[in-house]
């Protein structure tokens, strides 16, 4: 592609983003991020809609959460042709993760990837066209490049060629971008767990002019020593006006530490997967300081007997575990705000780990911070 691509449509796009209040110690932040539907804080998380809602959830109940925005799948809601509302505000990933949950089903060229439906074995090719004009069609606020996405534990040459795919696929993705004003494109940083790969691919996506970046190809079970260096390195590189959202994480831990190494946007499908520690002769609530609805009216007991049996389970326990997202990201805001945010992550591991057996790997990230 031409140089055209690299620095396109200057002040054309569909966010902004202002910078409200940073941390003195680390490189989290707090901002307001204009969205074409809604203005969001952040750091914010997103719980997981694959397929165009929350398991078990009313649109109706994340308004009541204050849930403001949530991401989709492109692989899913192209294939089944499911349509979002336009009024929520919404974030469509690409489709680019099935190249890895169902690559026994895929077959990855540079013209793009072939899927076998696991559901009725129909072929869908999707191109990085094709992945950004149903992402035009379904209308989210912000929508993905198609990425070359290899595992974590994929090592060699297969990560520097899906590296520099990503590349290539992006400016295609540029180009097929109908909608530049009204939904905003981010590019994906890949690499691997390749130090060098993970710089020269944000180093070569920040040539081109969007709104905000994604530091995708972790989250995959890779060593969580190794996980935060990948961030950290990203993090480095990328513009500190544009927002930096970091695919697939969404355990407690992992997001005070990673606002703390500069991201700001979070997924993941974990708070709608049904909790395990639900218990039959506890009648406390899953939560005592916990406000959401679940909390406020039932026992852990209850939940328990009926966890197995009733589909309700898992709503109610899902309203919880996004209830405490939700919060947990609302308690980061303000203590950025309030600049102690190091006194926050203190007190969260200390509550965390009440016998001071911190995971190494989050002391690692955050001794740079002297914290």
């Amino acid at each position: 592609m031409g140089n055209s691509l690299l620095m396109a449509s200057k002040g054309t796009h569909a966010l902004s983003l202002k910078i409200i209040a940073e941390c003195s110690t680390t490189k989290a932040r707090t901002c307001k991020m204009k969205l074409p539907h809604y203005v969001v804080d952040t750091p914010v998380f997103m719980p997981v809609g694959t397929q165009g809602t929350l398991k078990g959830l009313l649109p109706q109940q994340l308004e009541e959460l204050d849930c403001k925005i949530m991401l989709g799948n492109t692989y899913h809601l192209g294939h089944r042709y499911i349509c979002i509302g336009k009024s929520w505000r919404s974030t469509q990933d690409s489709g680019g993760f099935q190249m890895v949950s169902l690559l026994k089903l895929a077959e990855i060229t540079e013209e793009g990837v072939k899927f076998e439906s696991p559901h009725d074995r129909s072929e869908m090719m999707l191109t990085p066209e094709k992945s950004i004009e149903i992402q035009n069609s379904i209308g989210a606020d912000i929508i993905m490049q198609l990425d070359d996405v290899v595992h974590s534990c994929v090592t060699g040459p297969r990560v520097e060629e899906a590296m520099y795919r990503t590349i290539r696929w992006l400016d295609r993705c540029i180009a097929a971008h109908k909608r530049p004003h009204d939904q905003c494109i981010f590019p994906i940083v890949q690499g691997g767990l390749y130090p060098d790969l993970r710089k020269k691919c944000a180093e070569e996506l920040i040539k081109r002019d969007v709104p905000g970046f994604a530091i995708g190809g972790l989250s995959g079970g890779e060593e969580k020593s190794q996980f935060w260096k990948m961030v950290t390195i990203s993090t480095d590189i990328l513009p500190k006006e544009k927002p930096r959202y970091l695919m697939g994480v969404g355990f407690a831990i992992d997001l005070v530490v990673c606002v703390a190494l500069g991201c700001d946007m979070f997924d993941c499908v974990y708070p709608t997967r049904t909790a395990k520690d639900i218990y039959a002769k506890d009648f406390r609530p899953i939560d005592e300081n916990c406000k959401c609805s679940t909390c406020q009216q039932y026992t852990r007991a209850y939940l328990h007997t009926v966890v197995q049996t009733e589909t309700v389970a898992c709503q109610l326990v899902t309203v919880h575990n996004v209830a405490y997202q939700l919060d947990l990201m609302r308690s980061i805001q303000q203590s950025i705000v309030e600049d102690r945010f190091p006194e926050f992550i203190r007190r969260f591991f200390n509550k965390q780990f009440p016998n001071k057996d911190y995971p190494e790997w989050a002391v690692d990230a955050l001794k740079s911070y002297q914290l």
